[in-house]
This record gives structure tokens, C-alpha cells and sequence, in this order.
């Protein structure tokens, strides 16, 4: 890969703090934590608000699903995150009234769900974009589940292709080290690598050496 349009890295679904802290000395640059009740890597199942807080990291990202807005914006104050991942189907107002709540410095990141690659797919897609752009920050394609990501699959990165994508983007859903090679098709480049269940040994408990190995192949 390109040196200069060298992608960061984003480990996604985080529950440990030794992991947490491994990660950061590999130079992780972001860190997922998931505060989405009926994921299987639900951050407060095994840290508190407050041991996430004192994790010094700048890249802290809180990935939450059709929550509501003061909880977002309470867990964002006491985790002090840098970043917030929307993953459900937040709508425009949602993230409007969001802004307004978050302090200015805390960067917002808008999920597009992609399953199929028909016409009637992109053109919803493009749809979600134009009318997210000047509300937010970066957008996360991630492949379309009712469990609203994690599923360790890959959609079809062609689509990218086909979408005009105003915003630095994050790339997610089944990365791997076997398609990792596969961005060198992508005209958009992403900004950010996001990688979760391809790289645990179980949920939310990930296979380190599996993640440097794909660090010295990718980065």
C-alpha cells in the first residue's frame, strides 16, 4: 500500500484493559468501545464508565445504536470520548439536536449499512450521504445485519466505487489479512481500517498477535 495514502487503524469492540493498553503501545489509533446493550461486546459488561475515562488515548470511539440522546451525550462526558460512532438508524434531526448537545470538540461518525449492490441500494445510500454530510465528520461503511455489525462479513467494496463519498470514511465489516490487499481497487481510499470480529479469540476478547501480524502485512 501506498505510503502516502496510508489508512489508520481502528480496533472495534474492546472489553479488556490490558488489550486496551497493548493496543495503544502497537499504535493503535483508534480504540471501539460498544455501548449497545445487546451486543455480545458490550463494553459495560466488563468495564465501568470510569476505567474508560482514565484510558489517555485520542482516538476514544463510543459505538452506540439508536440510543437516545442524553445517554449518548451523559456516557461521552464520563467515558471521555473523542468520537461518536452511530450505528442504528439515527435520522438527520437525530443528529442535528446531537451536535448541539456534544461538546464541539467531540467528532461525530455516521454507520451506512450496505448489503446488496443494486441500483435501489446505492441510490439509498447516496441518499443517507447527502443528507448527513454537514452534520457530521467521517462516515463507516460497514455490511448491513440486524445485529447492527460484527458479523465478520464482507460486502462488496465495488460499490464504493460507484458513490460519490464527500467525507474521510471508515472501512469495515470483515477485514481480514486474506482481503486487506483488496483497498488497492478502491479509487477513495479509506481513512480509517476498522477490524473487530476477525481478529478475537471470542467476543470482545481479541487475538493480539493476530493484530500485529496484520499490522507489519497492512500498515
Amino acid at each position: 500500500m501506498n505510503k502516502n495514502q496510508q489508512p489508520k487503524l481502528k480496533v472495534c469492540g474492546l472489553t479488556q484493559l490490558n488489550q486496551v493498553h497493548e493496543l495503544i503501545s502497537l499504535k493503535t489509533d483508534f480504540l471501539g468501545f460498544i455501548f449497545y446493550e445487546k451486543s455480545p461486546r458490550y463494553v459495560l459488561n466488563h468495564l465501568s464508565l470510569e476505567d474508560i475515562s482514565q484510558i489517555s488515548h485520542p482516538g476514544k470511539t463510543g459505538v452506540f445504536v439508536n440510543e437516545t440522546i442524553d445517554k449518548v451525550t451523559d456516557i461521552s462526558e464520563k467515558a471521555g470520548l473523542n468520537m461518536i460512532q452511530l450505528h442504528g438508524d439515527e435520522n438527520e434531526d437525530f443528529m442535528i439536536s446531537l451536535r448541539q448537545n456534544l461538546k464541539p470538540e467531540i467528532k461525530i461518525i455516521k454507520a451506512v449499512r450496505i448489503g446488496n449492490s443494486d441500483q435501489e441500494t446505492k441510490e439509498k445510500i447516496e441518499k443517507t450521504i447527502n443528507s448527513h454530510v454537514s452534520l457530521i465528520n467521517y462516515f463507516l461503511f460497514d455490511t448491513d445485519s440486524k445485529a447492527f455489525g460484527g458479523t465478520g462479513k464482507q460486502f462488496d467494496w465495488k460499490v464504493l466505487n460507484e458513490l460519490k463519498i464527500p467525507l474521510p470514511y471508515f472501512l469495515s465489516g470483515g477485514i481480514s489479512e486474506e482481503n486487506i490487499e483488496n483497498i488497492s481497487l478502491l479509487e477513495k481510499k479509506p481513512f480509517v481500517i476498522d477490524i473487530n470480529s476477525k481478529f478475537e479469540l471470542e467476543p470482545g476478547i481479541k487475538d493480539l498477535e493476530k493484530i500485529r501480524k496484520f499490522i507489519s502485512k497492512a500498515f
